[in-house]
């Protein structure tokens, strides 16, 4: 008898030590198991954006007008659609808390505000995307700060549904800033894509096309599904500018940057690294060709190798010359790179697979807008380039605009 009470005591003590509690185990219980765990935070944290809770509304339109659309200042329309991580899928019911300087450059507060936003001043508000992903913030250009060489800019926090804490995305800041220097615009992370909004003039109203990708370049976004073989830069982030050799095509013997020229509107850079099928190659020069000559007033499309084996530039460039000739390419341009990898071209900072058979970069407004690796000249794929600048080539003034309130 005497032994099974120790028994059922030395049971019950095991109990005690391990949490014992049958099959099945509590939230509380499952937590506790995982305090040792550090959950990381997707983002990496964020300085200021808990405020976006601070007087949120419960109900979040698409469209958002600020305070300050009624004060002094140049009238200002963001407008875009907010994409899942692969650039392309609509995200519905994403927040995004925006809040930013007056026309004096400074972060304002009025009358009675919350004592936690008032370091977020008075213009500041929300927008939640739409089932198609839209979203629209009509508001006043800001100001960069008094006495300061920072940009103007617009910070921008995002809640996504899915996800249990907000993050910050670039701050959405103006191509046309003389205070957006070159070296400026090196430091920009990219986080939700490019944040350089590049303004048109309809009447007195400044728009600015801008989409968002949710968690581009954000630390600890959950991965959505295996990305396959990764070759340059993604959707959303803005398409670099670099130096190749040209060859053949309308810039012969110079080295201009493509997209620093001819960036205004469309443009397809097709890259070939160190496993080039010239049979291939000459299929989608064919293509692309007549793609630029049909869209002459909006599209410009490069070719550029970069084999790095024995690189020789006065063989490859009686190469690309021979190769122009023989197709009679008359828009296309032929350029050249010592490699991928290459520095001083800059075309490295592309971040192009050389492994790759082919990528090519379709920009629009110096913001890549789609992405393909590893494409077979078919009459399917053609379609999907075609697809592409068909749904893309509208300028913003044919935009339907929203209405503001």
């Amino acid at each position: 008898m005497k032994l099974l009470y120790r028994i059922a005591f030395f049971v019950l003590l095991l109990c005690y030590l391990t949490g014992c509690q049958g099959q099945v185990k509590s939230d509380s219980g499952a937590r506790e198991a995982n305090m040792d765990v550090p959950q990381k935070l997707v983002g990496g944290g964020c300085d200021g954006c808990e405020i976006m809770f601070t007087g949120m509304p419960a109900n979040i339109k698409a469209v958002d007008t600020s305070a300050g659309w009624a004060e002094k200042g140049q009238k200002l329309l963001v407008t875009g659609t907010v994409h899942q991580l692969d650039g392309k899928t609509p995200a519905p019911d994403v927040i995004i808390y925006y809040w930013q300087t007056d026309n004096n450059g400074y972060y304002s507060p009025v009358g009675e505000m919350d004592t936690k936003a008032r370091r977020h001043g008075h213009i500041r508000g929300w927008v939640k995307s739409d089932a198609q992903g839209k979203y629209s913030i009509y508001t006043i250009r800001p100001m960069p700060y008094p006495n300061e060489r920072m940009p103007a800019h617009i910070h921008i926090a995002i809640k996504e549904p899915h996800l249990n804490n907000e993050y910050y995305i670039d701050e959405f800041v103006f191509d046309d800033d003389p205070l957006l220097t070159g070296e400026k615009r090196k430091l920009l992370e990219n986080r939700g894509g490019s944040g350089v909004l590049r303004v048109l003039l309809k009447d007195s109203l400044q728009i600015a096309l801008h989409n968002i990708v949710l968690g581009l370049n954000i630390p600890n976004y959950p991965a959505t599904s295996n990305p396959g073989k990764q070759s340059g830069l993604q959707i959303g982030e803005d398409q670099p500018s670099f130096i190749p050799f040209h060859a053949y095509g309308p810039d012969k013997g110079t080295r201009t940057c493509p997209v620093c020229k001819y960036g205004r509107y469309h443009g397809i850079v097709y890259f070939v690294g160190n496993h080039p099928d010239w049979a291939e190659i000459k299929k989608w020069l064919l293509f692309l060709e007549k793609e630029s000559v049909s869209r002459s007033q909006y599209l410009k499309a490069y070719f550029v190798y970069g084999h790095a084996q024995g690189y020789q530039p006065a063989v490859v460039r009686a190469q690309l010359e021979k190769l122009g000739d023989e197709l009679g390419l008359k828009k296309m341009a032929l350029t050249f790179v010592p490699s991928m990898g290459d520095a001083e071209t800059e075309v490295n900072l592309n971040k192009i697979n050389a492994e790759a058979e082919n990528t090519f970069i379709v920009y629009r407004h110096r913001t890549i807008i789609d992405k393909f690796v590893d494409l077979k000249p078919t009459d399917d794929n053609f379609n999907r380039l075609i697809l592409t600048l068909n749904k893309t080539k509208g300028d913003y003034f044919e935009l339907q605009e929203p209405r503001h309130e």
